[in-house]
């Protein structure tokens, strides 16, 4: 990649940080502030460093949400935790795979036709073990410490993915439910060419869900994407991509054949 890491401004309190090949936010003030995600493994300094510049030294989270478990959402563990103790959020379905019970389904690396889809062989989908500090989102769809914003279930890319929206600006943070670059193309991932795609194939076991999950978000109509690959998206641009994505499914998303794919006329 060009650039390890980035930040930039997706709303007044609401900030990207890219580091390699994915997203992780900050929402907040200095007051109070909430990490979303925690990044690949070796992000934790980066985290850490943004946070301080953009809260203040010392000024911890009051919370850590997370949209899902996959090894690129989570790498920042334990180092986090040295930094700060506190509470990690996250859809009850994922709590097998973040207190060392069960591991994801294996990757396939022979759909979406390219380098990141084949690398998939190399990436970790073993559990991890967050501990006490780990505990379930609550059922009533709000997120803690975040107010005005509601959690979404969007299953598909994993059984216990989330979305964030927030109903005032209709900004939403899709997680990996549909991304905006092709995340299996190195090249696409390189230069970060912008446009609305489902979500990164080799690392999705279940299409039918995750078709719904986007048909369930693009329903939103959000006027902010800030998803969890890719840069930011908004407005008419956003509108049109998902309009496409919803319409032409089978062409942009689901890939031809593979090990989670269903047959034609499943799902």
């Amino acid at each position: 990649m060009a650039v390890m890491s980035s930040v930039d401004e997706v709303t007044g309190d609401l900030t990207r940080l890219r580091f390699l090949f994915v997203n992780l936010y900050l929402w907040g003030t200095p007051d109070s502030w909430v990490l979303i995600d925690a990044g690949l493994q070796g992000s934790a300094d980066t985290i850490v460093a943004t946070a301080e510049e953009r809260f203040g030294a010392g000024n911890a989270p009051q919370a850590i949400v997370l949209t899902h478990g996959h090894f690129d959402h989570v790498g920042a563990f334990p180092e986090l935790f040295e930094r700060w103790d506190v509470p990690v959020y996250v859809h009850p379905a994922e709590l097998p795979h973040l207190t060392g019970r069960d591991d994801y389904p294996p990757p396939d690396p022979t759909v979406g036709g390219g380098a990141m889809a084949l690398l998939s062989l190399t990436y970790p989908k073993g559990a991890i073990d967050l501990g006490e500090r780990v505990r379930p989102l609550p059922a009533d769809g709000t997120v803690p410490e975040m107010p005005g914003w509601r959690w979404v279930h969007a299953p598909g890319h994993t059984a216990g993915q989330v979305a964030l929206f927030r109903e005032e600006d209709r900004c939403l943070l899709p997680a990996d439910a549909f991304v905006t670059v092709k995340q299996e193309s190195l090249y696409a991932v390189a230069t970060q060419e912008q446009e609305v795609h489902g979500p990164p194939a080799y690392f999705t076991p279940d299409w039918p869900s995750a078709r719904r999950s986007v048909e369930a978000l693009a329903a939103l109509r959000p006027a902010i994407a800030a998803t969890g690959h890719g840069t930011p998206m908004r407005g008419d641009a956003l509108t049109r991509g998902l309009e496409a994505l919803v319409a032409g499914w089978d062409e942009i998303a689901l890939p031809d054949r593979g090990r989670y794919v269903p047959e034609k006329g499943e799902g």
